[in-house]
């Protein structure tokens, strides 16, 4: 790869992250193109070319992939999310959501439950632990393990 289609790379990886800090404001592809330090035409073609979708596009994925977490994560109402990841209008939200998702915000919601910690996590998390300045280390070691074989190993 030459030096220059790297730098491009980085300059269009700025100014993507630009975007992702700022999704939720109007997409001003001027301003984004500063960023990069290219004209908005070349920025659209070399964005497109590197990232295999337009800047338009890309942002309102993101805005949809936000969407979706406060769908599964909130009680809010759907035009308050609509509005709070940067839609303008309740259609365009649903109707692109709809395409990228291929289901209703709504009807998202209602098939997708809060994500949890996996088990083993949740296992973890809730195992007893000896209280801090009760034990020994060896103690610990032993209680550290859900085996036993610590145990086994730290005892003379």
């Amino acid at each position: 790869m030459s030096r220059d289609v790297e730098d491009l790379n980085r300059r269009l990886l700025r100014a993507r992250d630009a975007m992702d800090r700022a999704y939720a404001e109007p997409l001003d592809v001027r301003a984004v193109a500063a960023v990069a330090y290219i004209s908005e035409a070349h920025f659209i073609r070399s964005f497109r070319a590197a990232f295999g979708e337009t800047p338009h596009r890309y942002l309102q994925r993101r805005r949809v992939e936000r969407s979706m977490f406060l769908l599964r994560e909130t009680d809010r109402s759907v035009t308050d999310i609509c509005f709070d990841v940067g839609f303008m209008s309740l259609g365009t939200f649903s109707r692109t959501f709809r395409e990228i998702i291929g289901e209703t915000p709504s009807s998202y919601r209602d098939g997708h439950e809060p994500m949890v910690a996996p088990n083993c996590v949740q296992m973890w998390a809730m195992r007893p632990r000896v209280a801090a300045g009760a034990a020994t280390a060896a103690d610990n070691a032993a209680q550290s393990s859900s085996f036993g074989e610590a145990g086994s190993a730290a005892a003379p």
